[in-house]
């Protein structure tokens, strides 16, 4: 290659043919294209029907131990209860979705007559206490309170007893 400095204006031929080679050789790859290898290889020849060793007998040796049997019996009992559980939510959604005022007046009215009724039945049976006895009670009263403080402090923790007696 020629990296000389080149002093003179260049032709038209010589300017086309020096686009043609910079285009050219900024096209190329760097690398050579990568062939295709394969990795794998299959032997489609047919296996013999016999051979020199005789087929061996294999136990079937697969166990379910308990503890994964009893996880399975239990999930599959959660499952169902849980849908269970889910059928009567649904149910009862249902039912308190269809819910009127006049419905809920009309259910609460029984508990709320017994409960008036209750109410007065007890006022009338505490003021009839009340007009039959009044006790006093007189003497003298004593109020004895003794106060034990007890504090050990030792480094970042403490602690304080207060006995109230």
């Amino acid at each position: 290659m020629d990296f000389e400095p080149i002093t003179r204006p260049l032709t038209d031929d010589e300017a086309k043919a020096e686009a043609e080679r910079i285009i050219a050789r900024s096209c190329q790859p760097e690398m050579p294209p990568v062939l295709h290898i394969p990795t794998s290889f299959r032997d489609d020849t047919p296996l013999p029907a016999y051979g020199d060793t005789p087929p061996v007998h294999q136990d079937d040796k697969r166990i379910v131990p308990a503890w994964a049997a009893g996880i399975a019996v239990a999930s599959i009992g959660v499952g169902a209860g849980i849908t269970g559980v889910g059928c009567g939510a649904w149910l009862v959604l249902q039912g308190l979705a269809s819910v009127t005022l006049y419905g809920v007046l009309m259910v609460t009215l029984p508990f709320a007559g017994i409960a008036m009724v209750a109410t007065a039945i007890g006022g009338a049976c505490s003021k009839a206490r009340r007009s039959v006895s009044k006790t006093v009670y007189e003497g003298p009263v004593v109020q004895n309170t003794q106060i034990n403080n007890t504090s050990n402090q030792r480094g970042m923790f403490s602690r304080t007893r207060n006995d109230v007696r």
